[in-house]
């Protein structure tokens, strides 16, 4: 790479190095301008140029440049500083994007574990205030059917047995049922249903263990617990509320060379999914 195609900048005292390509992905921003020596403002001072702004946010500015999308972290909060420094730069898409600030802005997620015991079976149903986060979980769950020779709860599972996977019930897009335990069905036949929560590999009978794994996998997916309380005395039906700051969607920016468009970029806005 030759020595013209690099670009050294000092924003506020922080230095940056990218490729003269990155900076005119909109040829008439001030960036495209400082590099095309048409923008007296920037000065070029031993081979960098000079530039006196916030070092912190330009770092925000260069991601969108290098991706054309709108990342920020979850505790991002000046986002006005930063549309401001973007029309400064004349990233007019860029200043369009973060003016849509509740978009960008994480939103607090809930889920909600409902736990029974009845004899020998265990009752799950999981609420969410996102649908996606329940979809996610509903592929990590699986219930498997068969026959099982004891009636206990701690009766071993033989890989030897045939078991039949089962489709969780889903009541809304917002909520999930399953049951683990085992059951008689025609004929006083014992049947028994195990859980399965990826990445563990284990299948599961006892409900108090399932419990156990669902709510450890809960935590590591970057929920917190914040409340636990008993539902129906009656029924001993357990509630365990979780939440946490679920990354909003990131908004991203399409940009297009048309002919007879002398090199202006189109912008049109998009709407890209982060994370679960």
């Amino acid at each position: 790479m030759s020595s013209r195609e690099l670009v050294f900048l000092s924003v506020g005292g922080v230095r940056f190095v990218t490729r003269a390509s990155t900076l005119q992905q909109f040829p008439e921003s001030r960036l495209a301008r400082m590099v095309n020596d048409d923008d007296p403002e920037f000065k070029l001072v031993n081979g960098e140029f000079f530039v006196d702004r916030d070092g912190a946010l330009f770092s925000y500015i260069m991601d969108f440049l290098r991706t054309l999308q709108v990342s920020l972290p979850t505790d991002f909060s000046d986002y006005q500083r930063l549309q401001r420094e973007a029309e400064y730069y004349g990233l007019y898409p860029l200043a369009d994007l973060l003016s849509q600030e509740h978009l960008l802005k994480p939103r607090l997620e809930i889920l909600e574990v409902r736990f029974s015991l009845r004899e020998m079976q265990a009752f799950f149903r999981i609420f969410g205030s996102c649908s996606t986060t329940i979809e996610a979980l509903a592929e990590q769950i699986t219930v498997f059917t068969g026959q099982q020779s004891g009636q206990g709860w701690n009766s071993p599972f033989s890989s030897q047995k045939r078991l039949v996977p089962l489709p969780l019930e889903r009541p809304s897009h917002h909520d999930m049922v399953f049951l683990c335990g085992t059951g008689y069905s025609a004929g006083d036949q014992v049947v028994a249903r195990y859980v399965s929560i990826k990445p563990d590999n284990r299948k599961l009978i006892n409900g108090t263990n399932v419990l156990g794994l669902l709510l450890d996998s809960l935590l590591k997916d970057g929920f917190r617990l914040i409340s636990t309380r008993t539902v129906a005395s009656e029924e001993k039906v357990e509630c365990y509320t979780f939440e946490r700051m679920k990354k909003a969607a990131g908004l991203a920016i399409m940009v297009n060379q048309t002919a007879g468009s002398s090199g202006v970029a189109q912008a049109r806005r998009s709407q890209m999914q982060k994370g679960k």
